[in-house]
């Protein structure tokens, strides 16, 4: 872990040097971080964080906005379509509540983003969960339970608060 971690950290050492108009740049750089190649619609504005890496999938045409940190100890998948805002934390990973245990453990659970999902400003999603299709997540939910597709969840912790309809 720790020799993925400055791994992780020298890439994106050099991708944080980057600007919104090395794009290309961006691009291969985030590549070489996750160990499989995005696509050209693919767009992410450096500052960007991560403590991996290696277990980062993303799909076609994401975007990712300046200051994220991903976590991806436990697996991230990011489908076709997503848009994540600034300052937007998804964190996969985190430690026993028992304090013996805490400094010696690292437990990683899995997060999934649907394709079409928004992650608005500032959210934090949190290790285990789910994000369906086509969902918003409100700027500054807490998202710490699955949610359903094809609705907006806000608050900490995040609840549905309505859900989308098509062409509304």
């Amino acid at each position: 872990m720790v020799a993925a971690t400055r791994r992780a950290a020298s890439i994106t050492a050099r991708l944080n040097r980057l600007t919104f108009n090395d794009a290309a740049a961006v691009r291969a750089l985030f590549s070489e971080l996750i160990g499989r190649q995005v696509d050209e619609g693919f767009l992410l504005i450096p500052p960007f964080y991560t403590s991996g890496g290696n277990e980062i999938r993303v799909g076609r045409n994401v975007f990712i906005n300046q200051n994220c940190t991903f976590y991806d100890l436990g697996g991230l998948d990011i489908a076709d379509e997503v848009m994540i805002a600034p300052n937007v934390s998804i964190i996969t990973s985190g430690h026993p509540l028992d304090p013996r245990e805490r400094r010696s453990v690292t437990i990683g659970k899995p997060i999934s983003i649907g394709k079409g999902a928004w992650i608005a400003t500032g959210a934090t999603i949190l290790g285990g969960v789910t994000i369906g299709d086509n969902s918003v997540v409100a700027a500054g939910a807490v998202v710490t339970k699955d949610v359903p597709a094809d609705v907006v969840v806000a608050g900490n912790p995040a609840t549905i608060i309505r859900p989308i309809v098509s062409g509304a």
